[in-house]
This record gives C-alpha cells, sequence and structure tokens, in this order.
C-alpha cells in the first residue's frame, strides 16, 4: 500500500531490566503525542477519571508493575499514564505456522485502535529478562506486552475478544465489564505476558503459564515457538482456557468457547479469512496488509520468527504506512 508524507524512524530502546520507564525516558515527547491525542478524543475530566481508577485498581489488585507505573506517571507529569496502561479498546489480527521461507515458525500480526498517533509514536524496547532478552513493538511508558519476541525462545501477541453481551445496551456492557475487571483478581492479560516474556524459558513454559495462570478479564493470546508446528491460540476465561494447536490464526471473535459478546473492530470473520489465506505464503514486507487486515484504525503491523530472531515492525494509521519498517536482522544480500 502506497503511503502519505514523511516516514518516521522506529527507535530501539534499550530498556534493560527496567521495564517501561526507559522508553518514556528516552522518547517521552511521542508519549505526550499519544496523550495529546487521547485528551481530544476522550477530554481532559475522563483522562484524570480514568487515572485515577486505573490507579486505584492497580493498588486493589496488587499489580506487580504498579510503581513501574507510578513512575512512569511521576516522570511525565500529567493525566493519562494509568489510563493508557490499562487500556483494552483495540482489535487485532494474528497468525502462527511454519515460515514459508525458511526456518521455524513465524507469527504476523496486525494491531487496530482507533487512536490517532500510535502508529508514528511506535517504539521497539529490547528487554532483559530473568529467562532471557526479548523485544517488544510499544509505546513509551507502555508496561504490558502485546506483540514480541523472544529469540531462541517464543513470539507472542495478544488479540481482544468481543465485550461480554450481558444486557440490551453496549454503554450498560461496557460498564459491567469494567466492574468485572475491578472485581477479578488475576493480572491484565498484557501484564501476564510481560511475565511470560520475563521468566519463561520454552515455548511449552510459556503455553502452560498462558493457559493456566488467571486474567482478569478474557483475552486471546497467539503463541509461536522455535519449530515449525511449534504455534497455538490460546482463548483465555478468566480461571479457563481453550487451545488451537499448529498453524491458527486469531482475531477478535470466539472459534472454540460460545460467549456471546459484542464485536470488536471491523470486520472480524473478514480479517480471520484472510489471515488464513496469506498466513502461510505471504513475505515479510507487510504486502499482506490489505483491507479487511488493513483499516482505518490499524496502527502496528509486525512478523515474528524466533528461531532466526526476526523482528520486522512498521507504525500505521488510518493513511498507510507512516514509519519506516523496522527490522532486528539487515536486509537478505
Amino acid at each position: 500500500m502506497a503511503h502519505t508524507g514523511q516516514l518516521t524512524e522506529i527507535p530501539l530502546i534499550e530498556a534493560g531490566r527496567g521495564g517501561a520507564l526507559p522508553s518514556m525516558e528516552a522518547a517521552g515527547d511521542r508519549l505526550g503525542g499519544i496523550l495529546d491525542n487521547a485528551r481530544r478524543r476522550y477530554g481532559p475530566t475522563a483522562l484524570r477519571a480514568g487515572d485515577a481508577l486505573s490507579r486505584r485498581w492497580l493498588a486493589k489488585a496488587g499489580n506487580p508493575y504498579l510503581a513501574e507505573i507510578e513512575a512512569v506517571a511521576a516522570r511525565l507529569g500529567r493525566p493519562g499514564a494509568y489510563m493508557l496502561n490499562l487500556s483494552y479498546e483495540w482489535g487485532c489480527t494474528t497468525g502462527a505456522g511454519p515460515d514459508p521461507g525458511g526456518a521455524g515458525n513465524r507469527m504476523l500480526r496486525t494491531l487496530d485502535w482507533p487512536l490517532d498517533g500510535l502508529g508514528r509514536a511506535l517504539v521497539v524496547a529490547h528487554h532483559e529478562g530473568t529467562a532471557g532478552d526479548w523485544f517488544s513493538a510499544t509505546w513509551p511508558g507502555f508496561s504490558g506486552v502485546t506483540t514480541a519476541m523472544a529469540p531462541g525462545r517464543f513470539s507472542a501477541a495478544i488479540n481482544q475478544p468481543p465485550m461480554r453481551w450481558t444486557t440490551p445496551l453496549m454503554a450498560l456492557d461496557w460498564v459491567r465489564n469494567r466492574l468485572g475487571i475491578w472485581q477479578a483478581g488475576g493480572l491484565p492479560p498484557v501484564h501476564l505476558l510481560r511475565k511470560v516474556f520475563d521468566h519463561c524459558t520454552t515455548y511449552a513454559e510459556a503455553k502452560a503459564r498462558i493457559e493456566s495462570e488467571p486474567v482478569c478479564l478474557p483475552a486471546f493470546f497467539t503463541l509461536s515457538g522455535m519449530e515449525p508446528e511449534e504455534s497455538c491460540a490460546v482463548e483465555r476465561l478468566e480461571s479457563r482456557a481453550a487451545v488451537r494447536e499448529g498453524a491458527v490464526s486469531t482475531a477478535n471473535h470466539w472459534i472454540c468457547l460460545a460467549v456471546p459478546g459484542r464485536a470488536r473492530g471491523t470486520d472480524s470473520r473478514g480479517r480471520f479469512a484472510r489471515m488464513e489465506a496469506v498466513r502461510n505464503t505471504a513475505g515479510d514486507d507487510f504486502t499482506w496488509v490489505t483491507p479487511p487486515v488493513f483499516n482505518d484504525a490499524t496502527r502496528v503491523a509486525a512478523v515474528a520468527n524466533a528461531r532466526t530472531g526476526t523482528f520486522i515492525v512498521q507504525g500505521w494509521e488510518a493513511e498507510g504506512p507512516v514509519s519506516e519498517i523496522f527490522r532486528l536482522r539487515p536486509d537478505p544480500a
């Protein structure tokens, strides 16, 4: 897809074991731009209220990343850090299967989030966990993980399932879902995936933790390992999981579990069908990011292969690509 305007660079930020704070310190202007857009979209009152409620929930739940988010908020000096770290209003399309171009298993991924500026603000953070190094496509100050690759271990991403449908009104369902999060004791799914990348040494260990550790709300996880056959999609409820093994695609609708819900994102079933069609043959150059996988809310596209250490990332906005392509490996000769 053709792009318009100047392409920005995606910086590689050495985060070490510092979590979200090093990316905030290195690229805080990018986070400021995101929050400027969030302030225009939601209003300053909503940002302040969202911050207050999000911090109270993190403290009540004993969240292990609260101190890290507090440090980001203090460094930022304005509302929005807590709310950004607990925002899950996005859609995604993900596929994983044998890499058609070589060894190992490959993950293809787009993330859709209807907040302008996220594609331009994208960074790649290099983290050091107890289990080894890993790389995350993320934003300054964001403590969780939505899309990442750990060389020699695995790649993984999160998609959102439909919002639970319990009332005739979508707004009331949104409130009831948020109240459910307040009452739940598990981790946010993005923080569970952070723990997985920090502490799991193998695909099998990562899969077991994703399947079993309690989460505070439903989520879809896609996991891609070292061997061609090592991939799966895990559909999670708070304390229950269903797993699809082998080459898989995931969008934003349930496949294994029958949970009534309101659709997220644009044309989930169409995006799923498109990923099924391209997953096993597409190149690593993002020519596969076409409608409906690409839509007005697409902000990130990524390709990951843990066996080869490949992590290719590009930022997108409604008009198309807005960043240069970040490549963890050099272009082939």
